[in-house]
């Protein structure tokens, strides 16, 4: 499994990382041990006197942060989430109208975005910055980034003594401080870290210019996360029961159709639009019952059933291989109809509209099935 060691290493490496995969896969909790790993994380900095400490002048302390991130003293991370209003002024610098306290109508000024102060940032001395961006390709990506794109590669940035190299790309901004266009460029501590789920795609798509200058990382839906969180054996085996009897047959037929489900999922839509593992887990210790354990899935199915819904609108027939409707299990809560309509064929999916703890065993037991 990828940790957020594993992210900080490649981030040293490559300055941007773009992380992508299903919903559930742990994207946001990622970025969260990143974020905090990065902010928190003792550096190597030379020891200072402290003359009411307990050791007046303490050993230095070690980072296990790689390379020039552990090395930094001041380290900061900024957040942004792209959205469909998203424009290039958020993230670099642009007009707009000053409407602060005593400023005459129709004034304007320059604002400094996220990426802009995170870069910024990272100039001072001894300091490094981290850039997070969720929800990446839910906006207008290209265009937020502007002239920027060209810049961002880890061997376009500016030298590590802040200096430009022959390899140094600039682009054009508005400088804040007075209003002039001038030439820009990069400096080698900022890192940027996105994160996207690849089935959303709200305005435009992430063209190919844009995703060379990142080091991709995708987290895929793992069987064995679930079967190590849940505390069952590496590979499920033998027939499952009518009813189940303890919560390691419930446990067991939910990471079965989990599976079965995304298997389908993927041949019909793709892969993009399978679910995450993390939809079917739960903190704490608290599934001590077959009834909790139950209701526990119920809960979740009833998601994943909103999430197929919506990946297979339009498609009865699609939505009815997915959740085995049209194969005639007894136990399975749902079944295929077919009818015709005047003289047009017709399908419809007759079940339930929510999921029980009366229903949701039956139906994951027959999710289960691999027949499709």
């Amino acid at each position: 499994m990828t940790s957020a060691k594993d992210i900080l290493n490649l981030l040293e490496i490559r300055k941007n990382v773009l992380l992508s995969g299903p919903p559930g896969t742990g994207k946001s909790m990622l970025l969260s041990e990143v974020a905090h790993l990065f902010a928190n994380e003792k550096n190597g900095s030379t020891p200072r006197y402290v003359p009411n400490a307990e050791i007046p002048i303490p050993p230095s302390e070690t980072s296990s942060l790689p390379g020039d991130i552990g090395k930094a003293k001041n380290r900061r991370v900024f957040r942004s989430v792209l959205h469909q209003s998203s424009k290039y002024r958020d993230f670099l610098t642009g007009m707009m109208p000053d409407v602060r306290t005593g400023k005459a109508p129709g004034t304007f000024r320059v604002i400094e975005g996220v990426l802009y102060r995170a870069s910024q940032f990272a100039k001072e001395p001894d300091s490094a910055s981290l850039l997070i961006i969720d929800e990446i390709n839910r906006g207008p990506t290209v265009q937020v980034f502007g002239g920027a794109i060209v810049a961002m590669e880890a061997e376009k940035r500016l030298g590590e003594d802040g200096k430009p190299t022959k390899d140094t790309q600039f682009f054009d901004l508005l400088n804040p401080e007075d209003g002039e266009l001038v030439e820009y460029a990069f400096p080698s501590n900022l890192y940027i870290l996105a994160a996207m789920n690849q089935a959303d795609v709200s305005v435009e798509p992430l063209d190919v210019a844009f995703l060379r200058r990142w080091a991709p990382l995708n987290l895929e839906p793992s069987v064995k996360v679930l079967r190590d969180h849940f505390g069952l054996a590496a590979s499920g085996a033998g027939e499952l029961p009518e009813t189940p009897e303890t919560t390691e047959d419930v446990f067991e037929v939910a990471v079965r159709a989990f599976d079965a489900v995304n298997h389908r999922i993927a041949l019909g839509r793709g892969p993009e639009f399978r679910i995450g593992h993390g939809v079917l887990m739960t903190r704490g210790d608290n599934l001590t019952s077959v009834d909790r354990a139950l209701a526990h899935f119920a809960r979740c199915w009833g998601l994943i059933k909103a999430h197929v819904d919506e990946a297979f609108f339009g498609d009865v027939r699609g939505l009815a291989i997915v959740i085995n409707a049209n194969q005639g299990f007894a136990d399975n809560p749902y079944s295929l109809e077919e009818a015709t309509f005047g003289d047009a064929p017709r399908a419809q999916i007759n079940g339930p509209t929510s999921l029980t703890p009366d229903n949701i065993y039956g139906l994951m037991r027959s999710l289960a099935h691999q027949e499709d």
